[in-house]
Parts: C-alpha cells; sequence; structure tokens
C-alpha cells in the first residue's frame, strides 16, 4: 500500500493554489470580460497544468508511510485535506464553466472527490473528537473549519456535475457542513479566550479568513442547491458580509503590527501556502454574492441587490488585484528557492 524511496516533498495545503485561483475563474472573473472571453480558457488550461503538478506531488507524498502517519494523527493539519477536495470541485467547475465538451472526465473526477471527501468525513469526526476530548489546549487555527470547506464544496459540485439533487439530500450536506464550522468555531473562540499567551502578530494564522470564507462556501451550496428560504439566506449574506469586514480589519491591523515588529520584507512579503486561503475566501465571497443574484429563486430588497451590486463592482477589483499580489509574492520566494539552490551547488 505504502510507496518506498525518496520523493519531492510539497506543502500539504497546496490544494489551495488551486482553490485561490479556479474560484476567481468562476466568479470574480465576470467583471473582467476581456480575461473571461479572450484568455478565460488560457488561464483554465494553466489551472488545469497547476493541478496536475500539485497534486502529482500530493498522491505520491500521500502514499508514504513517514508522511502520511504523522499528518493523519495531527489533529489540526490533517484538516488541510478539505484543500485538496476543494481544489478539486473547484477544478471540476472551471471545467463545466470553459470546457463543457469534457463533462464526462469532470464526471469521473467528481466521483474520486466524492470517495476523498468520505474518507476526510471520519478523519474530521475524529479529529474534532481528538481536539473536544483528548487534545483540548491544542492551538488550533482557521485550518479546522476546512472540514465546512470541504463538505459544502461537495454538494456544488455533484448538483453542478450531476443533476439537482434532492433538496432533503443538499440539506443535509449543507447541515452537516454548518454542523462542523459551529465546532470549529468554538473552539477557535476558546482558543483565542481561554488563552492570554498570544499575541495577533505572531499567533494570529492566515487561515484565521476562513472564519467567513467557510460561510462564503456555505451560502454558495444554499444558493447553487435552492436549499432554505429566500429571507435566511439574505440574513445570512448580511451576517458573512459582517464577519468578512471584522476579520478583515483585524488582518489589516495585524498587518501594521507585522510591518513595525518584522519590517516590509519579513512582515509583509514573505510567502506561505496559507495565504492562498485568503485569495479563496475573498473569491467565494464575491461567487455567493453573484449566485443569490442571479437565481431568481432568491429575491430580495431593491436596496439589497443595489448594495451587493456596488460592493461587488469594487470587491472584483480586491479579488483581482489580491490574486496577481500573492502570485507576485509566490514567483519571488519560488526565484529566491532557486537561485539559493544554485549558489548551494556551486
Amino acid at each position: 500500500m505504502f510507496l518506498k524511496g525518496n520523493y519531492k516533498t510539497i506543502e500539504p495545503a497546496s490544494g489551495a493554489i488551486i482553490m485561490a485561483n479556479g474560484i476567481f475563474l468562476i466568479g470574480a472573473v465576470e467583471a473582467f470580460p476581456t480575461l473571461d472571453q479572450v484568455y478565460g480558457k488560457y488561464l483554465a488550461f494553466f489551472l488545469l497544468v497547476a493541478w496536475v503538478i500539485i497534486y502529482k506531488d500530493l498522491t505520491i507524498q500521500f502514499f508514504h508511510r513517514d508522511f502520511i502517519i504523522p499528518f493523519i494523527q495531527n489533529p489540526v493539519h490533517s484538516f488541510v485535506i478539505g484543500t485538496w477536495i476543494a481544489g478539486v470541485s473547484v477544478l471540476c467547475n472551471v471545467f463545466l464553466r470553459y470546457f463543457p465538451e469534457i463533462l464526462l472526465l469532470t464526471q469521473a473526477m467528481g466521483i474520486l472527490n466524492t470517495f476523498l471527501w468520505l474518507f476526510f468525513l471520519v478523519n474530521c469526526i475524529y479529529n474534532f473528537k481528538q481536539l473536544t476530548v483528548d487534545h483540548r489546549d491544542y492551538p488550533v487555527h482557521g485550518a479546522i473549519l476546512l472540514s465546512t470547506v470541504g463538505t459544502q464544496s461537495i454538494i456544488i459540485l455533484l448538483n453542478n456535475v450531476f443533476f439537482q439533487f434532492p433538496v432533503y439530500f443538499s440539506q443535509s450536506i449543507i447541515l452537516l457542513g454548518i454542523l462542523f464550522y459551529l465546532a470549529g468555531a468554538t473552539l477557535l473562540v476558546n482558543r483565542y479566550i481561554k488563552h492570554h499567551d498570544w499575541t495577533l502578530t505572531d499567533d494570529w494564522a492566515n487561515t484565521n479568513c476562513i472564519i467567513h470564507g467557510a460561510l462564503s462556501i456555505t451560502g454558495l451550496a444554499i444558493v447553487t442547491t435552492n436549499t432554505f428560504t429566500p429571507g435566511f439566506v439574505i440574513y445570512f449574506w448580511l451576517l458573512v458580509f459582517v464577519l468578512l469586514v471584522a476579520v478583515e480589519l483585524i488582518e489589516v491591523i495585524r498587518a501594521i503590527k507585522r510591518i513595525r515588529q518584522y519590517g516590509w520584507n519579513k512582515g509583509l512579503f514573505t510567502y506561505n501556502v496559507t495565504q492562498w486561503s485568503r485569495n479563496f475566501t475573498f473569491g467565494m465571497f464575491y461567487t455567493f454574492s453573484l449566485i443569490m443574484q442571479t437565481n431568481p429563486f432568491y429575491s430580495m430588497p431593491d436596496w439589497l441587490f443595489s448594495f451587493q451590486r456596488n460592493f461587488m463592482d469594487v470587491w472584483a477589483w480586491v479579488v483581482l488585484l489580491a490574486l496577481v499580489w500573492e502570485i507576485a509574492i509566490f514567483i519571488k520566494a519560488r526565484v529566491g528557492t532557486l537561485y539559493r539552490e544554485k549558489w548551494e551547488m556551486t
């Protein structure tokens, strides 16, 4: 079952790269017609190439004992399997948008992704038990909310790739994701309230933006499957909007503090794979809002429709510029790594 020999190590959370770039191509890209209509298929193809490279390394690494055993046993880090699931789900939706002619391949990927989610489901239940019973003081962060992200991405994928599932089935999966969110959010609140030995500069994780991102994908799952009432969705969207503003204000304060303490380069321009989670959450909120507006089942007051539309006109640029920024930081880090490796060889 396990592979032997050396292998190329890769950050387990690298699936977030596909999530972040893919959600732009199925959401905020609609605000940029040239990117969508002229370059969309090329960008989707580049995303496919990136997916093949990343997931090849993730798969090889997964089947090595020295990686998988400690990875699965880590009660927080193993939640990043949710990025693998959401990455495939987002990629399949990109295929539906730009390459509808390969539907059979997309459906096959959807089936395989569902089996991976079932494995992840067992892992989530086990780890929530670990964090609530055996490891109560474990330093959790927003990655545990990937339990919700992975779960909601599956119901969105199945409804889009196959057919509209019965409402009760979709509601059950969505409610499971909400249950995971409540459990994860409770653990996060306990971590930051009960423990006082943490600082915003060093202990507020990049993944904490999933506090609003996990709810955005829950909202997207709801408006994709036509579950719950329009009134509920309106209040739900307002809740997510408030959390988005609150969490990102914390992020701005954190960025200022990090610049003051570490300088611009280390404080703001240093790459970490978890930063892609922010791009994903930004893009997911836009996509949730977009589908909510275009789905006739979810009518809303004129004032809210107008507010959403005006906000989305600005937010689309935030999503795009944040993505370009992250790609630039990623390239900077890769060039620096290659330069150091070349220097060490000489």
